[in-house]
């Protein structure tokens, strides 16, 4: 019976992060407050590195023919020099460079991040600053596309990526706070922030692999890690689905005010 519970909370906690890694609310903040919540304390960063990586599969399945054009135009405009795929081209160089700051800094201060600032009162503060920079673009309705984006642009994305290394701050509501506050329109700060997102979390795999085959629970919790992988990747398939439909409507507002609440709710009752 306890073993089925465990998996029953595994699998939860896989859905959790599913579902919020792409809304703006922050998913490293829910899967600390769901540990909270069920008494689970998980060490390290291999779990959370597992359910990311489903999430990966699940933004490469919605964006596969971005990339696949991406990739094609850029070898375009690097072997042929063709005009037509120059403007692509530059946006993978745009991508490359808002990688830079958050993998730098994440490799740095992984460990730090990891014990010091996964608090409870952390993750309130936190929560209650992605509602504030929700709240603030509100009404925000840019008009640069795709091939406006600028070197400082991606520079600008690249930091407040930076910052969402923080349980509570949304990677993905900081990518696109920062993209619309420079004028970019939805769609455009949505397809940046998730493209941006595969060369983060590939890279915070590749350089976590041996953590995640080191992990003295590997073995114990194959099955419950096993669940919460496939549960990650569904939830955050249908997420983020769903996701691109608010952002064409424009109701950020709505994350701002559920991430108030929780916010609040976490520092008052924590």
């Amino acid at each position: 019976m306890e073993e089925l519970l465990l998996m029953i909370k595994y699998l939860f906690l896989g859905v959790v992060q599913g579902f919020t890694e792409p809304i703006p609310i922050s998913s490293s903040g829910h899967l600390v407050l769901m540990q909270h919540f069920f008494g689970i304390e998980i060490k390290g960063m291999s779990f959370e590195l597992l359910v990311n990586s489903a999430s990966l599969i699940a933004v490469l399945l919605i964006y596969r023919e971005d990339i696949w054009r991406l990739m094609q135009n850029g070898y375009l405009y690097v072997t042929k020099r063709e005009e037509k795929a120059k403007a692509d081209f530059r946006f993978i160089m745009y991508l490359i460079v808002a990688t830079i700051p958050a993998g730098v800094i994440g490799v740095l201060f992984e460990d730090y991040i990891s014990e010091n600032l996964k608090g409870i009162t952390t993750l309130g503060i936190a929560l209650i600053v992605t509602g504030v920079a929700l709240w603030s673009i509100r009404n925000l309705r840019g008009r640069k596309n795709d091939s406006d984006l600028s070197l400082k642009d991606a520079i600008i994305i690249g930091l407040a990526q930076v910052v969402a290394l923080i349980p509570g701050i949304s990677r993905s509501g900081a990518t696109i706070v920062a993209a619309m506050s420079l004028g970019t329109k939805q769609e455009t700060a949505l397809r940046f922030s998730f493209l941006l997102f595969i060369p983060v979390s590939l890279g915070g795999m590749i350089l976590s692999l041996s953590d995640i085959f080191q992990d003295p629970q590997l073995g114990t919790l194959a099955i419950p890690y096993t669940l919460a992988f496939f549960g990650s990747l569904i939830a955050s398939y249908f997420s983020l689905r769903w996701f691109m439909n608010i952002m064409a409507k424009g109701n950020l507002v709505y994350f701002a005010i559920y991430c108030f609440i929780v916010g609040a709710a976490v520092l008052i009752f924590s």
